[in-house]
């Protein structure tokens, strides 16, 4: 029987040790953050960002909500100081802070990590505010303009994350900034160097100064970026999708990056049988799984009846993974 909680084996591996298990991992793990970074939202995530941004349920009625796709904020990145306002929290004082700290830590299930981040991001701002195209053009056109208005996001994110680091206590800091599609990164690794690593670099120091590993979240065709990731003090990336060459980075990086993966069941159908989706979840974990710097992402325990999407086959499917790998996750570590 393992000695080593859900919590404290997480904890191990993404300090850079060979976990006792395959660990798992939730994204919403490292949702610990002041209430007010999240704007105005109603129960379903709809709502307002505290930019304005409107979010909202697309058509299929996919939870959380995304930004709406059209009548942006924003259509000249050099209007940005014009448009983009902060709000004041100079009213949140080192007494509200705690208060919200406490009230995080009493919503915290122990049985799993603790972690937090207060970063908005800086890539999905940027194109929440103006599009995609606008976005990626201004990159292009007005690069001067996307660093300022990075520095001021990036001056925002730090501010709090030092406080929620000085009053949430977090285990490890996190972030998510998709930057990516299905086959490449929106940006050049040169235009990703110059316009959002820097910002990136400065938001993670926060938690590296104070000892704590920090973790990333990017979906998609990632790993042109995970050089400078990894120098920028990243332990563990979610979710590795199937379209980066997982062999190839765990040989590279080993236990300095954890990768925090499943099999992709958006590529089954009804035709994927008992002892296929068993047999994919067995060599899947013979690939990623010796040696340590692998945790098998948690929505294997997730409710999936409440998912939107999953079809009553696609439950039943779901069984079996979490059945299979409940059953093998013992047997890699001494």
């Amino acid at each position: 029987m393992p000695r080593l909680s859900k919590r404290e084996n997480f904890l191990r591996l993404i300090n850079k040790e060979v976990p006792e298990y395959i660990p798992t991992f939730n994204l919403f793990w490292g949702s610990a953050r002041p209430p007010f970074m999240r704007g105005t939202s109603n129960p379903d995530g709809s709502g307002t960002d505290l930019f304005g941004v409107e979010r909202v349920i697309d058509s299929g009625g996919i939870n959380p909500a995304m930004p709406k796709t059209h009548d942006f904020i924003l259509d000249d990145i050099t209007k940005w100081r014009d448009v983009i306002k902060i709000p004041d929290f100079s009213h949140i004082d080192q007494s509200a802070w705690m208060d919200m700290a406490k009230q995080s830590i009493r919503n915290h299930d122990p049985e799993n990590p603790y972690g937090g981040g207060t970063s908005t991001g800086f890539f999905q701002p940027l194109v929440a505010f103006m599009g995609f195209t606008e976005g990626l053009i201004a990159c292009h056109e007005e690069p001067e303009e996307v660093k300022a208005l990075m520095e001021y996001l990036c001056d925002f994110s730090v501010d709090n994350a030092k406080k929620l680091v000085q009053y949430y206590k977090p285990e490890y800091g996190s972030m998510g900034d998709d930057i990516a599609h299905e086959r490449n990164p929106f940006l050049s690794l040169s235009m990703f160097q110059e316009l959002i690593a820097p910002y990136w670099r400065r938001y993670y120091e926060v938690f590296v100064d104070a000892g704590l590993p920090v973790g990333h979240h990017n979906c998609g065709h990632f790993e042109e970026y995970l050089d400078d990731l990894v120098d920028m003090g990243v332990s563990f990336w979610d979710p590795v999708q199937s379209s980066n060459d997982e062999d190839a980075i765990k040989a590279k990086y080993g236990n300095n990056l954890a990768l925090c993966a499943g099999p992709e069941m958006r590529f089954w159908d009804e035709n994927t049988t008992e002892e296929q989706a068993r047999t994919e979840v067995r060599e899947y974990c013979d690939r990623l799984a010796p040696g340590g710097g692998f945790a098998m992402m948690d929505f294997i325990y997730a409710d999936a009846a409440a998912m939107p999407g999953f079809t009553d086959y696609a439950i039943v499917q779901l069984q079996w993974v979490r059945e299979e790998f409940d059953s093998l996750k013992f047997k890699y570590y001494e």
